[in-house]
């Protein structure tokens, strides 16, 4: 459940980046997905009035973003643009604030949170792992966090496995969802086995040769890994262990 809304399917999906409509259309369908994520700057440049009428089409959830703002005033403004194109106090909560790495920057993320929660929105923020950066923005009124796995687009999978680990661990009512540097469906059937609510997707979708066949690949493996950690998975060990015993067996000597 994300701010009331019934989550059906664990997979988010971007929408930028793909070579076609149709193909972006194809792997919403192949995805399974419930939400997408549409930035307004770039919807506003690359698609128009048929962009959005492709959205309307898939008949999904919109979660608008914040993309490429660099400060809170920005990015405000840029949410209150995106709930009258879209119609939704959604919004998934971009500030960044190292244009390299793309990292948030948590203190103008924070502010922004604060503001656009008094305003009625229902905030996503993307974020690092950062446990005290988490604790500010739950009590701001956030009720969803967004970490990073690794800055987006690079592929890299989990960097820094134990800090996501302890996020989990210290906020187990928290819906978390696994946002950046997914890049391989092994690697969000990792993240899911740890425990997170969802993942959501762009680049590794939309830049694949594949697309369509990718996202599928993602919508499978997320379902994996979330079937495994709810069935528990086996500790790891030091040492073998046999799982046949070795006592009572015949003696063949």
């Amino acid at each position: 459940m994300l701010y009331d809304f019934p989550l059906q399917s664990r997979l988010l999906l971007g929408t930028a980046g793909y070579p076609s409509p149709d193909v972006l259309e194809q792997a919403i369908d192949a995805s399974g997905t419930d939400i997408i994520t549409v930035s307004l700057r770039r919807e506003g440049v690359s698609g128009g009035e048929h962009f959005r009428e492709l959205l309307k089409r898939t008949h999904k959830k919109i979660l608008p973003n914040t993309a490429s703002c660099f400060g809170v005033k920005e990015a405000v403004t840029t949410a209150h643009m995106a709930r009258e194109v879209f119609e939704t106090n959604w919004i998934k909560l971009e500030v960044i604030g190292h244009a390299d790495t793309l990292q948030p920057n948590p203190f103008a993320l924070v502010e922004a949170a604060r503001i656009l929660c008094e305003d009625g929105f229902q905030v996503f923020p993307y974020m690092t792992e950062d446990l005290v950066l988490a604790e500010k923005l739950l009590q701001v009124g956030c009720q969803v966090l967004m970490p990073w796995a690794s800055p987006i687009g690079s592929g890299q999978g989990v960097r820094n496995i134990e800090g996501l680990r302890a996020m989990r661990a210290y906020f187990p009512d928290t819906p978390l969802i696994i946002d950046a540097g997914i890049g391989a469906p092994s690697q969000a059937a990792q993240v899911m086995e740890m425990g997170f609510d969802a993942v959501l997707l762009n680049t590794a979708v939309a830049k694949a040769v594949k697309p369509v066949q990718m996202a599928g690949a993602f919508k499978s493996a997320i379902e994996a890994g979330h079937m495994a950690y709810e069935a528990g998975l086996m500790p790891k060990r030091n040492m073998a262990h046999a799982s046949t015993p070795a006592y009572g067996l015949a003696s063949l000597f």
